[in-house]
C-alpha cells in the first residue's frame, strides 16, 4: 500500500480538496483506496458525507483498544472508504508524547490495514507537530499543495528544512501549485520560473475555482457534478503525473 498525505504547513491551501480529489479518481481506476482524515476540522468526512467521529476516539487508537480498521467507514463510491476525523485529533500530539515509539506509532496503525487497501491518503491538520513528524514517518510521500505566493513558497522551504534537519531523504516531496489565478502578474511569474529546485515541482497545476469551492455545497468529489470543468481536468493531471512520479 502506498501512503500519500496532504500536506502543508500553512493552511488553506486546498490540501483537502486534493486529498479527496485524488483519491476519488484513484479508486475510480480500480484501486482499493482509503482516505484518513486526520483533521480535526473534518472537511474530508464532510465531504464524503460521513459523521465526523470515532468510537472512543484517537486514544483508544492509540492505546490499541481499538484497531484502525474498526473505525473505517464506506463511502458512496466503490472502492473508497474513509476513516473519519474526530475532535480527539486536536489532543493527537499530547497521546503520542505518552506512548512508545511516538513517531512510528501511525506507521504501526497503518499497518493494519496495509494487505486491504492499494492506497492510503492521509488528509493532514496544517503546522509541524508530533502528528506530522509521525505522518512523515509512515509515508511514501508528501502531496503538497502551494499557492503562488512569497509566504505560502516560504513554508515549503521550511518544510525542506525540517525534512534535511531529521534526514527523512527517503519521503518524497510532491509539491504543486494550487489555487492558481492566472491573471494575477505574481502567480504567472512564480509558476514560470519557481524560485527554487525547479526539478522538484510537479508540472501540474490546479487553479482557483469556484467549482471547488462547491464541493462544500454538493459535499462530493469535484468529478460527481463537474466532471468536465477545467479544475476536475486539472486533478485529473496531477492524478497521472503523481503515479507517474511513483512508479519511477
Amino acid at each position: 500500500m502506498k501512503v500519500l498525505a496532504s500536506y502543508n504547513i500553512k493552511g488553506g491551501v486546498g490540501k483537502t480538496a486534493a486529498a479527496v480529489n485524488l483519491a476519488y479518481l484513484a479508486a475510480q481506476e480500480g484501486w482499493r483506496t482509503l482516505v484518513w482524515d486526520l483533521d480535526p476540522q473534518g472537511s474530508a468526512s464532510f465531504y464524503f458525507r460521513i459523521k465526523p467521529k470515532v468510537k472512543k476516539g484517537a486514544k483508544a487508537l492509540l492505546k490499541h483498544k481499538r484497531q484502525l480498521a474498526d473505525a473505517i467507514k464506506g463511502t458512496d463510491f466503490e472502492r473508497l472508504d474513509l476513516v473519519p476525523a474526530d475532535f480527539s485529533y486536536r489532543n493527537l500530539d499530547l497521546y503520542l508524547d505518552d506512548t512508545k515509539n511516538s513517531d512510528g506509532h501511525l506507521g504501526e496503525l497503518i499497518s493494519q490495514v496495509d494487505a486491504e487497501y492499494d492506497y492510503l491518503f492521509i488528509d493532514c491538520a496544517p503546522g509541524i507537530s508530533r502528528v506530522s513528524e509521525a505522518v512523515f514517518q509512515a509515508a511514501d510521500a508528501l502531496l503538497i499543495p502551494v499557492i503562488p505566493t512569497t509566504l505560502s513558497l516560504r513554508t515549503l522551504k521550511q518544510l525542506l528544512r525540517f525534512r534535511e534537519k531529521t534526514q527523512l531523504s527517503e519521503l518524497k516531496l510532491l509539491p504543486f501549485f494550487s489555487l492558481v489565478d492566472r491573471r494575477k502578474t505574481l502567480h504567472r511569474t512564480i509558476i514560470e520560473n519557481p524560485p527554487f529546485q525547479a526539478s522538484l515541482w510537479l508540472k501540474s497545476t490546479i487553479p482557483y475555482s469556484s467549482v471547488v469551492e462547491q464541493m462544500g455545497t454538493h459535499r462530493t468529489p469535484l468529478f460527481c457534478y463537474a466532471n468536465g470543468d477545467n479544475a476536475a481536468k486539472a486533478f485529473l493531471s496531477l492524478w497521472q503525473e503523481i503515479e507517474q512520479t511513483l512508479a519511477t
